[in-house]
């Protein structure tokens, strides 16, 4: 189930960062050919959440969430991020930092629950 979970998550991220490329985010910025990494990413590493029974992949979902999350929150302090400023305005920034932090979650939870012997 948390696995599940972060799979779904990992992949939601993705495709957002993939619709943000599409209608051409930070057009002729360094960060734009990154949401499109980010997007394939995220959608590769879904799948391979669920069809490869690692603790890689886990490891891998926490990892993608807490950059991914981390990156945008210092894109919006003051400073920005190497010159990209951001806002906690609109849906996908929303939606991508909510299934973010759930990525992290879900990630943790199944790599906790992976571990422990079943009886």
């Amino acid at each position: 189930m948390p696995r599940v979970l972060a799979a779904g998550a990992v992949a939601v991220s993705g495709v957002v960062h993939l619709y943000l490329w599409r209608l051409g985010y930070f057009e002729g910025m360094w960060l734009r050919p990154l949401f499109l990494a980010q997007g394939v990413g995220g959608v590769v590493l879904a799948v391979l959440l669920v069809a490869w029974r690692s603790a890689l992949p886990l490891v891998g979902a926490v990892a993608y969430g807490a950059a991914t999350l981390g990156g945008f929150v210092v894109a919006t302090t003051p400073g920005g991020l190497a010159g990209v400023q951001a806002r906690w305005e609109g849906g996908p920034e929303w939606v991508s930092a909510l299934t973010e932090l759930l990525a992290v979650a879900a990630g943790v939870w199944a790599l906790t629950a992976e571990r422990r012997p079943r009886t």
